[in-house]
């Protein structure tokens, strides 16, 4: 992934000289088990840790030439390490060193993924129970519908995010496996204790059956949930795409002193943070298909997962990561009007009040059919002439005739719509 869109942390995951770090880690994990079962002489391991090192630079010249990665890796470990050295890597094959590497940077990335879903939670929440009766517009097809808070919009982001953290905890369990069992997975020239050695080493599960790869449906679950976490990314986005609006104005992305909003435009502030956060959204989605497309492989392995992974590896834990912290920046630093709310509500002059007035009507005789009519034709009035319609409601001789002004007045009430709010936060929060 570019820079631009890349934080540090996770980032360092997945550079070279880490990789080739976590390999070794493997090997000498898997020679030390091998010298408890005294399958190789004791002390190798301890030789080769202290002179082995990674030099990423050594390592391409050689995979230049031999066209193979983790020959090229042994090979510069040797250089360095000796005749020990040739004690590594015995009885295993490539995929025992990489798919257990690529799962554990899945892991550690996920883990990194995790903490940022909780920061943005926690702010989400504490936006959501400041503004937990704060009325706005509830929208439908993007359309005016009925009152209800900004506080309740936010609590649907944040129970949404929770379930994404579910998803998330779930998938690196799911992908916290490790292969070491040579080739074809038999085990035919290696011990499978020396995978439960290097699977507890590591902090992994062994793999129960691995047909020399780690089954991809792991792994395509784990890009999946990634995935699904984008989408949620996005539809927040979006929400505020939209409420920043000129003509909307209920929310904004805080604007610094010195930000431009437009190279030729002076006057513009635009919502660029949640834009950009639709486009990633779109970047992350992307690895879906792939990951999905590399569970079939041909018998017991190819290797046409291994450059779809190589780039989706990185790139899609690396996006996430940054689009989860953007995400929580806009959402922390949000400018909310709570004034441009109540002004939004008002442009309709009451018609969202139809359904209390269409429920009343039934009560007191009317059928529903007569009543959708009645309400209906009175709230297009009202929304033709941009005229109240408490005051049209009042002036109908049908309604009138069967319900008192006084109870009717009492029908155009916001409380009515905010009165089942804390019970809401109280089960979305648990408290």
């Amino acid at each position: 992934m570019i820079e631009r869109y890349s934080r540090k942390e996770l980032k360092s995951i997945w550079n070279d000289h880490n990789k080739y770090s976590i390999w070794l880690d493997i090997e000498l994990a898997a020679s030390e088990a091998m010298e408890k079962l005294k399958i190789i002489p004791r002390g190798v391991t301890k030789k080769v840790k202290a002179k082995a090192k990674i030099n990423v630079k050594r390592i391409l010249q050689i995979e230049d030439k031999v066209k193979h990665d983790v020959i090229a890796f042994l090979t510069s470990i040797t250089e360095k390490a000796g005749k020990e050295a040739r004690y590594l890597h015995k009885g295993m094959t490539s995929s025992d060193v990489l798919d257990t590497c690529f799962n554990l940077q899945l892991k550690k990335s996920g883990e990194i993924l995790l903490k940022d879903i909780d920061q943005l939670l926690s702010s989400i929440k504490r936006q959501a129970i400041k503004h937990k009766f704060t009325l706005c517009i509830g929208r439908s097809h993007g359309i005016h519908a009925e009152p209800i808070t900004f506080g309740l919009k936010l609590l649907t982001y944040y129970q949404e995010f929770l379930r994404n953290k579910k998803r998330l905890e779930n998938s690196i369990e799911e992908i916290s496996t490790c292969a070491i069992s040579g080739a074809v997975g038999t085990f035919a020239n290696i011990d499978p204790r020396v995978e439960n050695y290097v699977a507890k080493k590591l902090k992994l599960k062994v793999e129960p059956i691995s047909t020399q790869v780690i089954p991809r449906d792991r792994h395509a679950q784990f890009f999946s949930t990634l995935g699904i976490i984008s989408s949620s990314i996005e539809r927040l986005a979006i929400e505020i795409r939209h409420l920043q609006r000129t003509e909307v104005l209920e929310v904004e992305e805080f604007f610094g002193k010195k930000q431009k909003g437009s190279s030729a435009m002076p006057h513009k502030r635009n919502p660029i943070l949640s834009e950009n956060l639709t486009g990633l959204a779109r970047l992350i989605r992307s690895s879906v298909i792939p990951a999905l497309e590399n569970v079939a492989l041909w018998h017991e392995r190819d290797i046409s997962h291994s450059a779809v992974e190589r780039n989706i590896g990185p790139d899609s834990t690396i996006t996430l990561d940054f689009a989860l912290n953007r995400l929580n920046y806009v959402i922390k630093n949000l400018n909310i009007y709570p004034k441009n709310m109540k002004k939004n509500l008002d442009i309709t002059n009451g018609i969202f009040f139809s359904q209390r007035v269409l429920l009343e009507l039934t009560t007191v005789g009317f059928t529903r059919e007569d009543s959708y009519k009645i309400v209906q034709k009175n709230a297009m009035k009202a929304w033709k002439e941009n005229s109240s319609f408490y005051e049209k409601i009042i002036s109908d001789k049908k309604i009138t005739n069967k319900i008192p002004v006084n109870k009717l007045k009492k029908l155009f009430n916001f409380s009515y719509h905010t009165k089942k709010i804390n019970i809401i936060f109280k089960r979305s929060l648990n408290k």
